[in-house]
């Protein structure tokens, strides 16, 4: 991590953190009793929120992207998740 007047590169436009969007997204994504995020690891490239990892219901990928972008804008989201549904 680099300090100091120039590091633009670990803040989102807004000023926050990393690890504070991070964590915003992830404790929003716990609080809904309606979506299963835990399978999806959450990351950031600049500030590109990246989600990756498994989903196992259809309407999970987009509540986990519209919360995501609630926080970042649709701009920065990527979705990268993958469907894993459990067997009928």
């Amino acid at each position: 991590m680099k300090f100091g007047p120039n590091n633009h590169g670990e803040h989102c436009p807004e000023g926050h953190s990393t690890a504070a969007t991070i964590a915003t997204i992830s404790a929003t994504l716990a609080a809904d009793p309606d979506v299963d995020s835990s399978a999806v690891e959450i990351r950031m490239l600049g500030p590109v929120v990246l989600l990756e990892g498994y989903i196992t219901k259809a309407a999970d990928r987009d509540k986990i992207i519209a919360i995501a972008a609630t926080i970042v804008g649709w701009e920065n989201v990527q979705d990268r998740m993958l469907s894993r549904f459990p067997p009928p």
